[in-house]
């Protein structure tokens, strides 16, 4: 293991809280866009409202993501410096060119991407924990898969059980609804997302032989974690938002519930199984489902294609990026 001033260790601690920020900033659209779409939310008190549950997810769930991510996609045991920079720089590179552009790409899977490829650029293909990859990447196709049948059986359920009630009446409950389908969709995007982070500052910290009793995540991790990504979020991302809440289908208060609750309990299961999703991905899906519940002409399959293609292209850009800065790093280490 090679060892690092501290200087050096606490600058790449506040890089990847930078990330963990960034993330929250990235997926505020994942959070609030049915919320703010349906207009139950102005968008300030929106972005508050997730950055509070997202903040508190660590009082509910179990730390098995953050686990995942340090030990179970590269082996912590090639871990350096040079390796955590790349992964970082690999997930930052891929999150920001996509924002910029309005793109809601997985910030998941770049920082796996990152990962794997700073870790394959230093050790080869013998870094790879591919138990946990093949997982992360089975998860790929399955959360949007999921929270799109989820949320389409929830609307296709509601909709016939309120199918002789007055729309404004429907309306009405289920702008409330929303209120507690937003809550248990953001708890569950701090539950999952910020744990990566965790995993990443704590392989960091096990490389450098700080960590006493083996592979854990410290608390005092956990909470910095929990509250740059509330703050990312707090600061919400506009374009995205733009992107998820209405240029891929129209929605009403009741679909809005719909694709919120379908995610969130998608987010819930990976986080209790460990698995690392995306919540981008699954919001996505949800928000089709719900709008192919309708109709099919209802969701703007362009739009859906565009997002689709960036899935596939993050892990792998990020792995390049990953890999171009970690050679940089080792160069000059």
């Amino acid at each position: 293991m090679t060892s690092i001033a501290l200087p050096y260790l606490y600058a790449l601690i506040f890089v990847a809280l930078a990330f963990d920020f960034l993330n929250g900033l990235h997926d505020a659209a994942n959070s609030i866009a049915t919320i703010v779409s349906t207009r139950v939310l102005k968008p300030q008190y929106a972005v508050a409202w997730a950055a509070f549950f997202n903040f508190i997810a660590f009082m509910v769930f179990g730390l098995s993501v953050a686990q995942t991510i340090g030990s179970g996609i590269i082996d912590p045991k090639i871990v350096n410096p040079a390796v955590i920079f790349g992964a970082l720089m690999g997930a930052i590179v891929w999150n920001v060119a996509t924002w910029m552009i309005g793109i809601p790409s997985s910030s998941s899977h770049a920082l796996v991407g990152g990962l794997l490829g700073a870790g394959i650029a230093k050790a080869g293909f013998s870094a790879v924990v591919f138990s946990g990859v093949s997982k992360t990447v089975v998860a790929v196709f399955l959360s949007p898969t999921i929270g799109f049948i989820l949320a389409l059986t929830l609307m296709l359920l509601v909709s016939w059980l309120f199918v002789r009630a007055r729309p404004a009446s429907v309306d009405k409950v289920f702008r409330s609804m929303q209120f507690v389908s937003a809550s248990l969709y953001s708890l569950g995007h701090g539950g999952n997302d910020a744990q990566k982070t965790m995993g990443i500052i704590a392989v960091l910290l096990y490389s450098q032989g700080l960590l006493e009793g083996g592979f854990h995540v410290p608390f005092w991790v956990v909470i910095c974690c929990q509250a740059a990504m509330g703050l990312g979020t707090l600061f919400g991302g506009w374009r995205i938002v733009h992107t998820m809440g209405s240029r891929i289908t129209r929605l009403t208060p009741m679909q809005g519930c719909c694709a919120e609750t379908g995610g969130a309990i998608m987010l819930f299961a990976a986080t209790h199984f460990g698995i690392p999703v995306s919540t981008t991905h699954t919001i996505t899906g949800a928000i089709v489902g719900v709008g192919a519940a309708k109709r099919l002409s209802a969701v703007r399959w362009a739009i859906a294609k565009d997002i689709v293609t960036a899935w596939v292209l993050t892990m792998p850009a990020a792995a390049l990026i990953g890999a171009a800065f970690y050679y940089a790093a080792a160069a000059f280490g």
